[in-house]
């Protein structure tokens, strides 16, 4: 049985951040939603990010593409050869596989990497936003280092994980690590119904993994411009059976932020800031004793 949590850990390095672009606010959206999660005095752990080699991204990921994305010969998934975007790619991706890492060596139930941008990108293709497959990424490195043998995947993105099924059918490695994406079925709000029966069976299907990779997608929500199926409570009720049922199940999550596209009047984007703040509370309230009024703890 794993032990009781006394802070979420948080895997998080400003080395991750890099200057918004295309349209995207996913860019610097990790040092907005950590600033937040502290100021709502949540029960934190934060832990710095070692960043993905080459040899890492290249398990998952054509290496001349890898290669091309870092020296800005090849275009990022925001449309641009930014060398600051590159920078901050293997912290993103590290920030994930970090988090996997931490909870699969020492037994925590559960860890955080806010970051986005992993499921459009494909074995040597980056698009919408998603330029390094995080997702992959981990899986990959847990299964090659012996850490896990069965690594799930659940990704509540609005969006299909298109990108992660190219790899997954490029390295033909769907035995090891099951897939499931939402984006795949759930577009409009008449759809939420559906969304939760679908829910209740996938997490029945991640009962054999070693550990689940959950993409805690803001873009469902009703009002985002990219989204649009889940209410605030239907946001809220989805993270809250996520934790619940992987925590009863004994298998540890590692969740990221993944999509959120809303913007305040005035460029702002505390709209989707509040969704992930209410992620880290259902994974506070699952998984800390004492819940939401522990003091936050420093790094």
């Amino acid at each position: 049985m794993r032990r009781a949590s006394t802070s979420i850990p948080v895997f998080f390095s400003e080395r991750m951040v890099a200057p918004d672009a295309g349209g995207s606010p996913s860019a610097s959206k990790p040092r907005h939603v950590v600033a937040a999660w502290r100021a709502a005095n949540f029960p934190l752990t934060l832990h710095d990010v070692t960043p993905a080699s080459v040899d890492e991204l290249a398990r998952a990921h054509a290496r001349d593409f890898v290669e091309d994305i870092l020296s800005g010969e090849r275009g990022n998934a925001f449309g641009t050869r930014s060398l600051e975007v590159a920078r901050s790619l293997p912290f993103t991706t590290g920030a994930m596989l970090s988090a996997a890492r931490h909870v699969r060596d020492t037994g925590a139930p559960v860890a955080a990497a806010p970051v986005s941008g992993f499921h459009h990108a494909g074995h040597a293709s980056a698009g919408a936003y998603c330029t390094f497959n995080g997702l992959m990424v981990t899986a990959l490195a847990l299964l090659d280092e012996g850490r896990a043998r069965t690594v799930g995947i659940l990704d509540c993105d609005m969006h299909y994980g298109d990108g992660t099924d190219d790899i997954l059918d490029a390295l033909d490695v769907r035995d090891r690590v099951p897939h499931f994406t939402a984006g795949a079925h759930f577009h409009h709000p008449s759809d939420a119904r559906a969304f939760f029966r679908w829910l209740d069976i996938t997490l029945d299907a991640l009962t054999a993994c070693d550990v689940v990779l959950y993409q805690a997608g803001a873009d469902p929500h009703v009002d985002d411009p990219l989204g649009g199926f889940l209410t605030d409570a239907e946001l809220a009720r989805r993270d809250r059976a996520v934790f619940a049922a992987l925590k009863a199940l004994g298998v540890p999550v590692v969740w990221n932020l993944a999509g959120g596209y809303q913007l305040d009047a005035d460029g702002g984007i505390r709209k989707v800031l509040a969704i992930h703040d209410a992620t880290m509370r259902a994974c506070v309230d699952a998984f800390v004793e004492n819940g939401v009024d522990d003091p936050a703890r420093e790094p």
